[in-house]
């Protein structure tokens, strides 16, 4: 196939790509993760109790967080497909509006207490936009930061992803954690967890004003890639990400979302106090984001994920065994996994950006990338739960370390990229 293309400019205002793309990926990412932060309260509203097992509302409620994620692949297809055809731009507005519009949905939910399972209904659909939405930021916002990269920063630029992501996860862990401390428990439960679904809402609306300015970063092409080009021409490189991001979503997603709950389930930790370490943690992770995209733009980006992955297939199981109920011993433990995932979150967007061309790159990243996240960081907080209800809480730990190790090998035969030119 022939095509012609116009190499892009290189953007004149990078601070200004950079804030385009981070305070609306922080807007997306609040509204995802309010979802978890409220999913006990979530679970007394939104789900029939079993009779027998205090769990079964959890458990489904945690089912439906999985639910969106497998959403994300199609997500990750359709609006990378959308920006390696129409411009990272133009994905990104839609994928921010759609978040808007899920996030309203889930505020404006029905108990079932009072239209019965008309309720859990339409939370599944709100969660099912809500994955096909952050699916497609990732591929589009991944993108856009690296290729708005100058020489010698993409793994810089790159940080800002998950620097941007942890300031929306901060935010909404902060709301949740002053409406526990503030309102009563009947408030809570009655009105309280919708209002970080509403503010999110209208969050949405400021995301996608500031991006409007923004300044496109895709190569005018002129024959446009199909829509599984990229699966269809460079299979090893799909299979690459997959490999790349296994040990990293579950690590991710179990010490930055699911931890405070694991420990309320395993511990006797107050609540209040789980979520207070979270928002503790998550704002020292957020520091730690732009360390982790320098060191890795002199030193490469191989010794941090081997730093990430051999970090965690070693130590995920004392860390995790290690909680009581004490705060101190949450705080060490989330803060230490922080400081390990830094290896693989600060670079993650630039090492996927580096494996595909600039034809179709974010349809290459945001489909296997997306589908390993569905498959391994979507299920944490149900496989985690899920051991529990079994008996077997110890084995969880066992999970994490293992799929690290597996990442790891991967790592170990990347080849490096950091100091190689981009394809534009």
């Amino acid at each position: 196939m022939t095509e012609t293309i116009k190499t892009a400019a290189p953007p004149t205002h990078p601070v200004r790509q950079l804030l385009a793309a981070s305070v609306g990926n922080a807007v997306e990412w609040y509204d995802w993760y309010a979802y978890t932060f409220l999913a006990t309260y979530i679970a007394d509203q939104v789900f029939p109790k079993g009779a027998e097992n205090s769990l079964v509302p959890l458990l489904a409620t945690f089912a439906v967080f999985a639910v969106g994620f497998f959403m994300r692949p199609v997500g990750g297809l359709v609006m990378g497909a959308v920006a390696d055809r129409r411009g990272r731009r133009a994905a990104l507005t839609v994928t921010i509006l759609l978040m808007g519009g899920s996030s309203l949905l889930v505020g404006i939910t029905p108990t079932y207490a009072s239209v019965g399972v008309l309720a859990p209904i339409v939370l599944v659909l709100a969660r099912l936009l809500q994955g096909l939405s952050v699916g497609g930021e990732f591929a589009a916002s991944t993108t856009f930061l690296v290729e708005s990269a100058g020489p010698g920063r993409r793994g810089l630029f790159s940080s800002f992803q998950y620097v941007s992501t942890s300031i929306g996860q901060l935010i909404a862990s902060g709301v949740a954690a002053v409406l526990v401390a503030t309102l009563a428990e009947g408030q809570m439960d009655g009105w309280g967890w919708r209002v970080p679904f509403l503010a999110g809402a209208v969050l949405s609306l400021v995301g996608f004003w500031i991006r409007q300015g923004a300044q496109e970063t895709r190569s005018e092409v002129h024959e446009r890639p199909g829509l599984f080009d990229a699966l269809r021409q460079y299979p090893r490189q799909s299979l690459l990400i997959c490999g790349i991001t296994a040990g990293g979503t579950l690590a991710y997603y179990t010490w930055t979302s699911y931890l405070p709950t694991y420990a309320e389930l395993n511990t006797d930790i107050d609540k209040s106090q789980a979520l207070t370490v979270g928002t503790i943690s998550l704002a020292f992770f957020a520091l730690l984001q732009p360390i982790g995209g320098m060191l890795s733009d002199r030193f490469g980006r191989k010794p941090l994920l081997l730093f990430f992955g051999l970090g965690f297939a070693l130590l995920s199981v004392p860390l995790l065994h290690s909680l009581t109920g004490s705060f101190a011993s949450l705080l060490f433990t989330q803060c230490a996994g922080m400081v390990l995932l830094t290896g693989f979150t600060s670079i993650s967007a630039a090492v996927n950006a580096e494996v595909f061309p600039a034809r179709v790159r974010a349809a290459g990243i945001g489909f296997p990338y997306s589908l390993t996240v569905a498959l391994f960081g979507g299920t944490a907080p149900y496989m985690g739960t899920l051991f529990k209800d079994l008996g077997h809480s110890g084995l969880f730990p066992w999970y994490v370390a293992v799929l690290c190790l597996v990442s790891s090998v991967v790592y170990l035969r990347l080849p490096e990229s950091a100091h190689r030119e981009l394809d534009r």
